[in-house]
């Protein structure tokens, strides 16, 4: 059986509605869509975006209007929805979705996670550094206990490869060289799987664009979504794929397809 799981930051999910992002998610088939960067509170979208391609969504909102926010849309119900990480400071951020799918037999989760970008000043990198450091312990928790794909916005291009102009960012937000590590102990040490790289080894294939300079014409780009998985999932990751053909954000949705039963 194929499941399919995309995921996609929408940098506002009216804006992307208004770019042909909900009739796009009627299209392709999906059977879990994690979305980051949703701009919205829980008013926006009711009545408008709880479910969308006959999915049901579950969310996190910033406390702040028009900031962050994940949400996870589910063709299948929830055995349990997680919301948050339990730690106050990126909890009011709306950084965190867990849906999970427990049997007697298995458990499963798939979560829509949006880390912190560290671009606009040294604080808001100092508070990516605390979350990275949150996030690393509570993925290997999570990864003792069950089987899980966390998609979503990391905000790290991981290796060079990963995004076009490597040299010129090495002192960037997004490609530090203690972000970088955190992917590689991420990887080497703790076990996950960069579930994208498994499947597509080519250069040139990234998920955001800057709006400056025809970034996106040129496929000047990073490669800063990801799917995250334990191995047991990860290996059963069939085919994958950037969709770049419409323009609904400036990441593009990245999906892949595994022979997953859930």
């Amino acid at each position: 059986m194929t499941f399919r799981l995309v995921s996609l930051n929408l940098n506002g999910i009216r804006s992307a509605a208004t770019k042909g992002f909900v009739e796009w998610a009627d299209s392709i088939g999906a059977d879990c869509m994690g979305v980051q960067e949703l701009k919205a509170q829980h008013s926006d979208i009711a009545g408008r975006f709880e479910r969308i391609a006959g999915l049901d969504g579950h969310f996190h909102f910033a406390e702040k209007k028009g900031y962050s926010g994940v949400g996870l849309y589910t063709r299948k119900v929830p055995s349990e929805v997680l919301v948050g990480l339990g730690d106050a400071e990126f909890d009011a951020e709306g950084r965190w979705v867990e849906t999970r799918y427990d049997t007697a037999k298995r458990k499963f989760s798939v979560i829509s996670c949006y880390f912190p970008s560290g671009s606009s000043s040294q604080e808001r990198q100092e508070a990516k550094f605390r979350f990275l450091d949150l996030m690393y312990p509570h993925l290997m928790r999570l990864k003792a206990e069950r089987e899980f794909v966390l998609v979503g916005d990391v905000n790290i291009a991981h290796k060079e490869i990963d995004l076009k102009n490597w040299k010129g960012n090495l002192k960037n937000s997004g490609f530090l060289p203690e972000e970088r590590a955190w992917m590689d102990r991420l990887f080497e040490e703790g076990g996950l799987v960069d579930v994208f790289r498994t499947l597509n080894t080519l250069p040139d294939q990234y998920t955001w664009w800057s709006n400056r300079g025809q970034a996106r014409a040129k496929n000047v780009g990073w490669r800063i979504d990801y799917h995250l998985a334990t191995p047991g999932v990860a290996a059963t990751a069939r085919s994958t794929s950037i969709y770049t053909a419409q323009r609904f954000s400036d990441h593009a949705p990245l999906w892949v397809d595994y022979d997953w039963t859930w």
